[in-house]
């Protein structure tokens, strides 16, 4: 059983002006916008969001659909993508455990698990008993999935009235949100590597393969950064 008290806390702490999840919400409009555009109808657009609830493999999946890859194909595109949540998962949820909490409501909560709540997560988790801290997570992600899905709904009726300029404007919103925070949290030679080396094997990986130039990029550069930062004791 889920913890009301602590849930609607949870639910509650997306609000503001500063909250990650508008963010969240406008990259999920260019989502069900492009989700109308290569077919898909309303229900199909919601239950994606639903399912998925993560926009660069709704991306990679809108796009493999348009040059009609296979459906094994597109699974393992939307896999590999969304490895990038492995990382997050593993340093949240060891501050999320306890003994009161059964390990299936683990399971459950990790379908959660996106940029957006997982930034608020950080942000509050102190704030909050370690006995409810799961509880507050979950009202965390259900707030933010709420966000992603009506926000794709949105786009699915507005997708007439977007061009793909504006499309690709608000599909960035939320990569580009990520970045500034991460930027403004650089605080130890880690991070401030990680973002350098990211930028330069991006680049450099899209030369020799455009398609995996960020899979490959991120991970040499959060590599090196964490072995440097290792050695220098940081």
């Amino acid at each position: 059983m889920v913890n009301v008290k602590f849930f609607l806390k949870g639910f509650c702490a997306v609000k503001g002006f500063n909250s990650p999840a508008i963010a969240l919400g406008a990259s999920f409009i260019a989502v069900g916008a492009l989700f109308k555009n290569i077919g898909l109808n309303f229900q199909e657009s919601i239950l994606s969001t639903f399912f998925t609830y993560a926009l660069p493999g709704s991306l990679i999946m809108a796009e493999s659909i348009i040059i009609g890859t296979s459906l094994l194909n597109i699974f393992l595109a939307v896999w590999l993508v969304n490895a990038r949540l492995y990382p997050m998962t593993v340093s949240l949820f060891p501050l999320l455990t306890h003994k009161s909490q059964p390990k299936l409501k683990y399971y459950f909560a990790c379908h959660f698990i996106a940029v957006s709540a997982w930034l608020i997560m950080k942000d509050n988790y102190k704030a909050v008993e370690r006995k409810y801290r799961l509880d507050f997570w979950i009202g965390v992600g259900a707030a933010n999935l709420l966000v992603a899905v009506s926000a794709t709904g949105f786009g699915f009726f507005i997708a007439d009235y977007l061009n793909k300029d504006m499309m690709i404007g608000l599909a960035i919103v939320n990569p580009v949100y990520f970045i500034c925070v991460m930027v403004v949290a650089m605080r130890n030679i880690q991070m401030i590597l990680a973002i350098l080396f990211g930028s330069f094997f991006g680049i450099l990986f899209y030369f020799i393969s455009p398609e995996w130039c960020i899979l490959f990029g991120g991970f040499t550069a959060g590599t090196l950064a964490f072995f440097i930062g290792e050695l220098n004791g940081t």
